[in-house]
């Protein structure tokens, strides 16, 4: 994410940046209220500074949110691989420096919004949804922060977002700006296009001689070398292999049905489009239009600015629709309802498919539970063995007493970078013997599955390149293959020039394809992906070659077709656009100001107080 993004998100409102620091705290901030010694700050920006528990706690901000992305644990070296310090650093400076400017311009809240925000925020409500002071100072107490300390961050918060609503917001894209940028997304082209095949060559595919295999062997030596392999011995134990051991009983079986039944029997239901009116009057005129055909509902949806995917409610039971669900299942037949009056003000309810009742039985049902239940109490005998396995792995078993003596199994694999096959088809078996030494004691991990593993390496066998006569047909498949391609790719060569000069793709004797009204986001089946955007690149009626992998194809743009700027559909693509653009600037102008206000304020850093904070990450 760029500064400007940060800035952005940070803007949109100071209770929102308060619930996730409250949440990052919560679930992972212990620690970061540790640090000791006189050094309190990583750095500042003027007379603002930046102390090390709020680099601290924004580091863990960061960390929670890449893990989320990628979706698996993330160490603080990977983070830091990624990069990931760096951008929280530019992040809290960038905040310290609007932080900065508003102190300078005096910008401040008073007291009682302050107060406002605070009883604003659930994790300082109490039970029953009021603010509780006591709630209050525990959450601050456990998370180190004083009343004070988090009021005057607060308050230094609502100022820097009061800032930068002034500096980035209300920002209009230029209308030119944005009727270019439509007119160029939303253009068609009409397109003929041809591959060149073998057939279509005007020379001969030569033979190669032996010299020219042995240099073509040599000069592309990585085609022909065969990888490191790393000779792996590893034990292992799945969930699978002891789930002949599990034997589930016909209680637990029914207990489980019984919890999950609203996953086995399912009510009758609606497919729902909901439309909500500020007025009833403005819902019953709608409803008139529908009434008298004059008018869908997806009409109406456009007029006030939507489209079906906003009104979809989806599959809904009677439950569901509260006060709309008698009406809305009293219609036998896809029609439309209302207005019926809702939480968010009188709506028209539109139903446009009936799906019956669904009660999968106890007896249907009981194979996927048995097989469920075997797996997950075979997982959790796994867990129960986790300690005793590591334990013995401490006191020096080796793999081969691990397999004698546990329900652990034993495999040798030979590890190359594209192995996937039987353990090393889980990603962290993988991880872990490209990491492996030969002095590296074997250590527990995880699999996927809940399985466990451990390993050894035994050896390594070095990258080597295959002797040529072991590989020869494999050398002259190579040869062969880039030599056509250069064949095909002078013949294209020669018809773009014959297309320049007025002929047509036809008139070169190749198998024309066409294609109409393609948009820059489409795609032409059987051809590489990159001809249609070589097609919006090129000039109408030239000619342009296309290769990929293999493949060799000429591409002619036959015409363009520019949409009608008053369309719908092509307003509400200039609606998104200017929307976007208006973003992108408003993003710009936040980090433009916040390096501005960090150049005129001064900026010092403190890389051992930085370094401080992230030992401690690690």
């Amino acid at each position: 994410m760029s500064m400007s993004n940060k800035l952005r998100s940070h803007g949109k409102g100071v209770v929102v940046w308060v619930l996730l620091a409250m949440l990052v705290l919560g679930l992972g901030g212990f620690g970061v209220s540790n640090f000791s010694g006189r050094v309190q700050s990583i750095g500042s920006v003027g007379k603002t500074e930046i102390s090390i528990n709020d680099y601290a706690r924004a580091l863990r901000s960061g960390m929670s949110a890449a893990q989320a992305q990628l979706g698996r644990p993330l160490t603080f070296a990977e983070a830091k691989a990624l990069g990931l310090d760096r951008q929280v650093q530019a992040q809290v400076f960038a905040e310290a420096a609007v932080s900065e400017q508003a102190r300078r311009l005096g910008i401040s809240v008073g007291n009682a919004e302050v107060g406002r925000q605070v009883q604003a925020i659930r994790s300082f409500q109490g039970v029953d949804g009021k603010f509780d002071r006591e709630v209050y100072r525990m959450a601050l107490r456990q998370q180190g922060y004083t009343e004070a300390q988090f009021e005057t961050r607060l308050r230094s918060d609502v100022a820097r977002s009061i800032l930068q609503g002034a500096v980035a917001g209300g920002v209009k894209a230029p209308e030119a700006l944005a009727a270019a940028y439509t007119k160029y997304v939303t253009e068609k082209r009409d397109i003929a296009f041809a591959e060149i095949t073998k057939a279509d060559l005007t020379a001969t595919l030569p033979e190669p001689s032996e010299d020219e295999l042995k240099a073509w062997h040599a000069d592309h030596a990585a085609e022909f070398t065969k990888p490191e392999t790393r000779e792996i011995s590893y034990v292992w134990l799945t969930p699978e292999m002891l789930k002949d051991k599990v034997q589930p009983d016909e209680a637990t079986l029914r207990a489980a049905y019984e919890e999950r039944k609203s996953e086995f029997v399912q009510p009758e239901k609606r497919l729902v489009d909901k439309l909500v009116f500020p007025t009833r009057a403005e819902a019953e005129a709608a409803k008139q239009k529908l009434d008298a055909g004059t008018a869908s509902f997806s009409d109406i949806a456009k007029e006030r600015g939507l489209t079906l995917a906003d009104t979809d409610l989806g599959e809904v039971s009677k439950d569901e629709l509260g006060s709309a669900g008698d009406a809305v299942f009293a219609l036998t037949a896809p029609g439309t309802v209302g207005p019926i009056d809702s939480d968010l003000g009188p709506a028209l309810y539109q139903m446009n498919g009936i799906l019956p009742a669904e009660e999968t039985t106890f007896e249907q049902a009981k194979p996927d539970l048995e097989t469920e239940a075997v797996m997950d109490r075979a997982r959790r005998m796994v867990s129960d063995m986790t300690s005793g396995l590591e334990d013995r792995l401490a006191s020096g078993a080796t793999l081969e007493e691990m397999a004698k003596e546990t329900d652990m199994q034993p495999g040798h694999i030979s590890m190359a970078p594209d192995t996937t096959d039987g353990i090393a088809a889980y990603e962290s078996f993988r991880t872990a013997a490209a990491k492996v030494t030969e002095q590296d004691f074997p250590e527990l991990g995880t699999l996927e599955d809940g399985g466990v593993f451990a390993l050894r390496l035994d050896g390594v066998t070095p990258a080597a390149l295959i002797p040529f006569d072991q590989v020869r047909d494999k050398v002259v498949a190579s040869w062969k293959a880039a030599q056509l391609k250069k064949l095909k790719t002078d013949r294209a060569e020669e018809i773009v020039a014959a297309v320049s000069a007025g002929a047509s793709l036809a008139d070169q004797g190749l198998l024309v394809s066409n294609a109409t009204g393609l948009e820059r986001s489409g795609f032409v089946e059987g051809a590489p992906a990159t001809l249609l955007a070589t097609a919006f690149d090129t000039r109408p009626g030239a000619a342009a070659v296309v290769a990929q992998d293999e493949a060799v194809f000429v591409v002619v743009p036959v015409k363009v077709t520019e949409a009608d700027p008053q369309a719908t559909d092509t307003r509400q693509v200039h609606d998104v656009l200017s929307t976007r653009l208006e973003q992108s600037m408003s993003g710009d102008l936040a980090e433009l100001f916040a390096r501005a206000s960090e150049t005129e304020a001064g900026l010092t850093i403190d890389s051992t107080a930085i370094n401080a904070v992230q030992a401690q990450m690690q």
